[in-house]
């Protein structure tokens, strides 16, 4: 390309965090990189907009901003204001710190941001590194991703999400195109008192895996794989408008 490539970065666990700066620093060599993300860590905001307060905004550095909301309220921002006169190319949310599989895809807010981006017109993309440990194995998987899409640019009719095992590179055993698994019923909620006695309580953790056989996400993670699964995110039931119409149809009592 003769005009270098210029990428939105966000994430959810806040501006400062290990991931998205790790992905900044990798990409750079390659394009003009914007962080516009959390001032702090926004897991598991999902695609919640702050609508009752302003968006508090500051400038960290060149190209660099921190704003007192969502993830999608950062992405929101940073197209319809910070960069409405010179749109990115493409949007890459994370790295996030830790999975977004199967069910959790829905309340993620690395996926939401990345969904904000689809939203608004633009090829985005969703890291996450299954652990904490080896961020610079998923900017390595981020850099061949933006690499394969300057050579052939990705739809933007989907969103990518993508996870990568928390292991070396060279230990990565291959690239998957999975669907998203599915868990059980999560735990149920943690009672317990805070130092004024005042009962309070705590989600309980993720339920069990229920669909994690050959071709999930979770699969491919288990056997050290790349996991990219192409999200849509119309949730229209194409398959039940026959039958719910039939359903619908049937005499009410009057």
């Amino acid at each position: 390309m003769s005009k270098k490539l210029r990428i939105l970065l966000s994430n959810d666990d806040g501006v400062f965090a290990e991931g998205i700066n790790t992905l900044a620093a990798v990409l750079s060599d390659i394009a003009h990189i914007t962080i516009v993300a959390p001032d702090r860590n926004r897991s598991g905001a999902s695609n919640s907009l702050t609508l009752e307060s302003p968006l508090r905004v500051r400038q960290i550095e060149d190209h660099i901003h921190s704003v007192q909301g969502t993830p999608t309220d950062c992405v929101h921002f940073a197209l319809n204001e910070l960069m409405k006169d010179d749109l990115p190319d493409l949007i890459i949310t994370g790295i996030n710190h830790g999975a977004n599989l199967g069910d959790d895809t829905l309340y993620s807010g690395t996926v939401a941001g990345a969904t904000e981006g689809h939203f608004l017109g633009l090829p985005a993309i969703a890291m996450s590194l299954v652990g904490s440990k080896y961020f610079d194995t998923a900017a390595q998987v981020a850099l061949e991703l933006v690499n394969n899409h300057l050579k052939k640019p990705l739809t933007t009719k989907r969103v990518l999400n993508v996870n990568v095992p928390d292991c070396e590179y060279s230990q990565i055993t291959s690239w998957e195109v999975t669907r998203l698994g599915a868990r059980h019923h999560s735990e149920s909620m943690i009672k317990d008192t805070d130092p004024r006695g005042e009962t309070i309580y705590w989600l309980g953790p993720p339920g069990k895996k229920q669909d994690a056989g050959k071709g999930t996400d979770f699969y491919a993670i288990q056997h050290n794989q790349v996991s990219i699964t192409p999200l849509q995110v119309d949730l229209t039931a194409h398959d039940s408008l026959a039958s719910m119409a039939d359903w619908l149809s049937i005499e009410r009592i009057k």
